[in-house]
């Protein structure tokens, strides 16, 4: 499906990846991950083209993506959704309509300046939400939601393009491990039961174990690890970061403490309750 040859961006005397190659032949769940500025989120943002590879190519489906340019660019990026770390949502806009906008390349810009939006389009984004377990939200502008569920209206925003692979930059990586572990637990019942490519950076061993089918490990640009997630023992780990003996994964951890728990992070519905059971 997916194919990396000697990928590589450099940002004036910095090389942010260097000839990254590697194949995803059918539909799975992807973690990326390594240190702040291993080159994860250039990764991302070649594929997605809003970084361009200063060479090598990206492959999908055997065409390849990089000279892809004007009309043609924009239908590969409705099918490679982009879900990002700060949500990149219109903070006094309407849950809904913030949905609505990843039709945005499909429906054109008139849509969103005049808010005028086909009824079944309207009806899908409103299904797509009570998916997620957020549709009561609806209504409410989104600056008014929880982190986790800003993060999940994201997501449904990416599902109402339809895509082919969704791409997650540090989903996780501004909310308490409670929303964490619901935001990964989402993006991986998309993949199963939605048959989508998914390729999350991330930055905690944890989760790149429990929700993935396949592990990449970056350092300075280099791919150093890729395989699945029984492989990446503690050595594996030190290696991708570049640390010493006295590495210690559990700093990274997002596993959720019962007892310390605090009681606001408890109430999200019933969604939260069925995703989090064992």
């Amino acid at each position: 499906m997916l194919s990396f040859q000697n990928v590589t961006r450099v940002f004036g005397q910095s090389t942010a990846v260097d000839h990254a190659t590697f194949d995803i032949d059918r539909p799975m769940m992807v973690g990326i991950i390594g240190a702040s500025g291993a080159g994860k989120s250039t990764l991302l943002r070649m594929i997605n083209r809003l970084t361009d590879a200063s060479d090598g190519r990206i492959l999908f489906e055997g065409q390849d993506i990089l000279p892809l340019k004007g009309a043609d660019k924009r239908r590969w990026q409705s099918q490679c959704a982009m879900i990002f770390q700060q949500f990149n949502l219109v903070p006094r806009v309407d849950v809904v309509s913030n949905v609505l906008h990843g039709l945005l390349n499909r429906r054109g810009l008139g849509a969103t300046i005049f808010n005028l939006w086909p009824r079944e389009d309207i009806s899908r984004a409103i299904a797509i939400l009570d998916r997620l377990g957020i549709a009561e939200q609806a209504a409410k502008r989104a600056e008014a939601l929880s982190g986790g569920q800003q993060q999940r209206v994201a997501i449904a925003r990416a599902l109402m393009q339809d895509p082919k692979i969704i791409l997650a930059d540090e989903p996780i990586a501004s909310l308490d491990p409670m929303n964490a572990q619901i935001v990964m637990r989402t993006l991986r019942q998309i993949h199963e039961e939605d048959g989508r490519t998914v390729i999350a950076n991330l930055h905690t061993l944890d989760t790149a174990r429990r929700y993935c089918d396949r592990v990449i490990g970056m350092r300075k640009g280099r791919i150093v690890f890729d395989g699945v997630p029984e492989l990446l023992t503690p050595a594996a780990a030190r290696e991708i970061y570049g640390a010493g003996h006295d590495f210690s994964e559990a700093a990274t951890s997002t596993e959720i403490d019962a007892l310390d728990r605090p009681e606001a992070a408890m109430r999200d519905d019933a969604y939260a309750a069925r995703l989090l059971a064992d």
